[in-house]
């Protein structure tokens, strides 16, 4: 579940929130100068849905004038504190817009191309492709330092790059997978990284991740419980860090060959870990036919032979979710999670709970039983 802004005719923005102002500056004071990062004003928009009583197809692209003096009051607020850099996330280009849509970044961009004056500015997308024309729209924008993609769903985004970057500006090129657990693949990307220098200048190639690193977890050093083979494949929140740093320094000749050449390892054990792969499961894969896809009755006939076997009425009855976890329950757990009754007592206090649910379901006359979830 998610929730988004509500909009309508009526709407008054305010800027309510100094979050990213106060943060940028309490960092600076520890002596960390940060990147700002804001939701671009027109995925803002884009994101959000008619308020409760507004008409389901309100252009809410037509609230940017209300909504633009906002963000160039936050942009003066994070100039005058001594941002360099900022960054607005504009995830919506890598969908199906119309070209009224895309018109809508241009005219934003525009608008705020003045107040941005002085500062280097980061569009980034994420997640998947930007069309030819988002991507058209996007590195056409003014006021815009640096474009941000991510190459790892993004794969079309390569040849469009390669196809026409604009001169002096930068590419965050997202080399590193930000929504998964794998260590990323070295070799690799530092090629995708030279190729791309070699089209627009490596000193404008910034390597990045794909995404923000909210999807990971934080830091693979407190899994210390974990198997040596299976942890060499692993890159946390902060081991992607330093695959980024690896990257950005190899790219610009300080390439650390011991680091790569035990990337080298992980990634070829992995491929060839009989844990990952198993031949049986590929031979049986391959000899995969049209029809295996396809069951050979139809739907109506699979649930009159259903109804028929569990002879249900035409309404069942049954309980959705958990029973619930009773003290004396939690308690037999934390028990056994510290050692202090054995394995088979577990499992008997488990196999008595599910007795007492099922009983009691039974005297309910629920017609589909559940175990009740215990363990």
């Amino acid at each position: 579940h998610y929730i988004v802004p509500e909009l309508g005719p009526e709407v008054k923005f305010s800027y309510a929130s100094h979050k990213v102002v106060e943060e940028y500056k309490e960092a600076k004071s520890l002596g960390v100068d940060t990147v700002p990062v804001l939701v671009g004003p027109v995925s803002y928009l884009l994101l959000s849905k008619p308020a409760k009583g507004v008409e389901k197809s309100y252009p809410l692209l037509s609230l940017v004038e209300k909504i633009l003096p906002i963000y160039k009051d936050v942009v003066a607020d994070l100039k005058a504190a001594g941002a360099s850099w900022i960054q607005f996330d504009e995830p919506t280009l890598v969908m199906d817009l119309t070209s009224h849509q895309l018109q809508a970044f241009t005219h934003a961009y525009a608008e705020l191309e003045l107040d941005l004056s002085g500062l280097d500015v980061l569009i980034e997308t994420y997640f998947a492709d930007v069309s030819a024309e988002a991507y058209r729209t996007l590195t056409s924008l003014k006021g815009v330092a640096g474009f941000g993609f991510d190459l790892v769903r993004g794969t079309k985004a390569l040849d469009l790059i390669k196809g026409g970057f604009p001169s002096g500006k930068y590419l965050f090129a997202g080399v590193v997978d930000g929504r998964n657990i794998w260590a990323n693949d070295l070799a690799s990307s530092l090629t995708t990284l030279q190729s791309l220098g070699g089209v627009i200048g490596r000193d404008k190639v910034v390597v990045s991740t794909s995404c923000s690193l909210l999807h990971t977890a934080v830091d693979l050093a407190n899994e210390t419980k974990l198997d040596k083979e299976i942890k060499s494949w692993l890159a946390f929140a902060a081991q992607k860090i330093v695959e980024v740093n690896a990257l950005a320094k190899a790219l610009a000749g300080q390439k650390d060959e011991a680091f790569f050449s035990a990337n080298a390892v992980a990634q070829a054990s992995r491929k060839s870990s009989p844990r990952v792969t198993n031949e049986a499961v590929q031979k049986a894969a391959a000899a995969l036919r049209g029809s295996d896809h396809r069951r050979p009755t139809n739907v109506s006939a699979r649930l009159e032979a259903q109804y028929k076997k569990s002879n249900l009425p035409i309404l069942p009855t049954t309980t959705i979710g958990s029973f619930p976890q009773t003290i004396e329950l939690r308690k037999v757990r934390r028990e056994y999670k510290a050692n202090r009754i054995s394995e088979d007592d577990y499992v008997k206090a488990i196999e008595e709970e599910i007795s007492k649910v099922v009983k009691l379901q039974e005297e309910l006359d629920i017609d589909v039983l559940v175990h009740g979830e215990p363990e």
